[in-house]
C-alpha cells in the first residue's frame, strides 16, 4: 500500500517556502496560552525523582484515567488514555472492523480527511453521507447509505471543517441507527469546550454499548504537542483497544499525563469560557469581514474553523497556493474534505492575525 502526504503538510510547506509574510489558517494550534497548571505540572514532575521517569501504566495513569472517568460520568476502567485523539479514533475503528460485523465506515461529507485515511490503513471501506447545507447531520441521511456491511458510524462534533454541532436528538438519531446495524458509534468531541450555540450533547448522555467517545486536551488546554488523548470504551472493546495501544506505543508521556492530571484539578470553567468567547468575537469578525467581500460563509456553531467560497474561485490546491503567494493567507483547500464542498476554503481561526487575514482576503476579492 502506498501512502500519500497529507495535504495540510503540503499547504504548510508551501506557505513555509514562500517569499513574504504568510498568516498560518491551515493548522489547528491554538494560539492561547495553555492553563497555568500545565507549567507547574510540569515543573513539580521534574523534580519528583528518577523512579517517576519510567513507563506509565500503559492504558494511562491511574489518577488521570480517574480524573477523566470523573468529568465524563464514566467508569474509570472504560478509560485508555493515548496519543491524542487521533490515536483513539484509530482504536475506536480497529475495534469497529474487528467485530466482523462488516467493513464498511459512514462518514460525512465534507470530512476530516484523517478519517478516511484511517479506515484504509485498517482495510476498511468509506462511504459519504453528504451533510446538510449549514453543515447539519440528519440522522435519516445517514439511514439511507447503511447497510448490512456498516460497522461505524463516525460523528464529529463540533466538526471540522464545517463548525456544525450536533444535539441530542441528532446523537440519539445516529445510536438508533448503530443498534440497528450491530455498528458502532464513534463520536470524536475534542472541540466540545468550543460550543457556541450551547446545543451540543455528548454521545456519553445516552446510555449504549455501541457508543465509543474520543476526546483530548490538545485543543481545549492549547497543549497540541503533548499528545495526551482519550477514549471511553465499551466493556466488550475496552481490552481489545488497551492491547492495540500497547502493541503500536507501549505508553503514553508520563510528564505530559501527570501535568494535565494537574490541570484538570486545577483549571477552572472561566479558562475555557473565556477562550470560547474569544473564539466567538474571532468567528463574528471574520465572517462579517468576507460577508462584505461577498463570499459566502458557513457560519460556524463551534470549532474555530471556517468554510468560505468566493465567486469564481474554486477551493483547489492550486488557488490555496495563489493566496498564499498573492495575499499572504494560507488555507485549507475544500477539495481536501471530499467533493460536496470543494469549491470552498477553510480557515482555521487560532491566530491573532485572523482580522488582518480577513482584511487581506477582502480586499484582494473586492
Amino acid at each position: 500500500m502506498e501512502y500519500e502526504q497529507p495535504l495540510f503538510f503540503q499547504v504548510m510547506r508551501y506557505a513555509q517556502e514562500a517569499d513574504r509574510d504568510v498568516i498560518d489558517m491551515v493548522s489547528g494550534d491554538p494560539d492561547w496560552n495553555p492553563p497555568p497548571g500545565i507549567a507547574d505540572g510540569l515543573q513539580e514532575y521534574a523534580t519528583s525523582g528518577s523512579d517517576r521517569f519510567q513507563y506509565s501504566p500503559s492504558e494511562g495513569l491511574l489518577e488521570l484515567r480517574e480524573e477523566i472517568a470523573a468529568r465524563e460520568g464514566v467508569a474509570v476502567e472504560n478509560v485508555v488514555v493515548t496519543n491524542g485523539a487521533g490515536e483513539a479514533n484509530y482504536l475506536a475503528m480497529a475495534a469497529a472492523l474487528e467485530r466482523d460485523t462488516g467493513s464498511e465506515v459512514l462518514l460525512t461529507d465534507p470530512v476530516y480527511p484523517y478519517y478516511p485515511a484511517k479506515v484504509g490503513l485498517l482495510g476498511g471501506e468509506s462511504t459519504y453521507v453528504p451533510v446538510a447545507a449549514d453543515g447539519g447531520l440528519d440522522p435519516e441521511a445517514v439511514r439511507e447509505r447503511a447497510s448490512e456491511e456498516t460497522c461505524l458510524l463516525v460523528a464529529n462534533s463540533p466538526n471540522n471543517p464545517t463548525g456544525a454541532v450536533y444535539d441530542c436528538e441528532t446523537m440519539e438519531g445516529l445510536l438508533t441507527i448503530a443498534e440497528e446495524y450491530d455498528a458502532l458509534l464513534l463520536s470524536d468531541e475534542v472541540y466540545s469546550e468550543f460550543d457556541f450555540s450551547n446545543t451540543f450533547a455528548s454521545a456519553l448522555s445516552i446510555d449504549s454499548a455501541h457508543r465509543v467517545v474520543t476526546n483530548s486536551v490538545s485543543k481545549s488546554m492549547a497543549i497540541t504537542g503533548f499528545r495526551v488523548g482519550y477514549g471511553i470504551f465499551p466493556e466488550e472493546l475496552v481490552e481489545r483497544a488497551k492491547t492495540r495501544h500497547m502493541l503500536v506505543n507501549v505508553a503514553g508521556s508520563r510528564p505530559a499525563q501527570h501535568a494535565v492530571c494537574r490541570a484538570f484539578r486545577e483549571t477552572d470553567r472561566e479558562y475555557y469560557a473565556a477562550n470560547r468567547r474569544m473564539l466567538a468575537e474571532r468567528v463574528e469578525t471574520f465572517t462579517e469581514e468576507l460577508d462584505r467581500a461577498g463570499a459566502a460563509v458557513m457560519q460556524p456553531e463551534g470549532g474555530f474553523y471556517v468554510l468560505a467560497r468566493f465567486p469564481d474561485f474554486p477551493g483547489t490546491m492550486g488557488n490555496a497556493k495563489r493566496l498564499i503567494d498573492e495575499v499572504g493567507v494560507a488555507g485549507m483547500p475544500g477539495e481536501a474534505f471530499g467533493t460536496t464542498r470543494e469549491e470552498w476554503l477553510r480557515f482555521a481561526l487560532v491566530t491573532p492575525e485572523a482580522e488582518e487575514a480577513a482584511r487581506r482576503l477582502a480586499a484582494f476579492f473586492e
